[in-house]
């Protein structure tokens, strides 16, 4: 089994950044993805950001496309999502998940994942 356990969420207010941080633990071989997703109470999960664990490749929603940068934590199964020029929009849940589905998947649709983190809440006041 795989856990994930976020950390790094907060309150900013308008523009500011935070850096949220993601790390797997138990049976981590496998995992070809991980990605970020957020979710608020009566909303769908939205994609947020994803990287591929073995290429590198990155992929994000447009939403926060040039705002959000993942990357992989010096070459552990753990990820980092700096996320900068916040706005009240962005306030959410953000979940970590990870997959070990191999071949091509979309990275962004929450479907293709099996493991998921509890979440960090981060809030943004106008």
């Amino acid at each position: 089994h795989v856990q994930l356990v976020e950390s790094g969420g907060g309150s900013v207010v308008t523009g500011g950044s935070l850096r949220l941080s993601c790390a797997a633990s138990g049976d981590i071989n496998g995992i070809t993805y991980m990605a970020w997703f957020r979710q608020s109470p009566g909303k769908s999960r939205e994609g947020v950001a994803a990287i591929s664990m073995r290429s590198g490749e990155t992929f994000y929603a447009d939403s926060v496309q040039g705002r959000f940068n993942i990357s992989q934590d010096n070459g552990e199964i753990a990820v980092i999502l700096r996320a900068d020029s916040l706005t009240p929009e962005d306030t959410d849940i953000y979940v970590c998940a990870a997959t070990k589905v191999l071949g091509r998947i979309r990275p962004l649709v929450i479907t293709w994942y099996g493991y998921y983190g509890r979440g960090t809440q981060v809030t943004v006041s106008s």
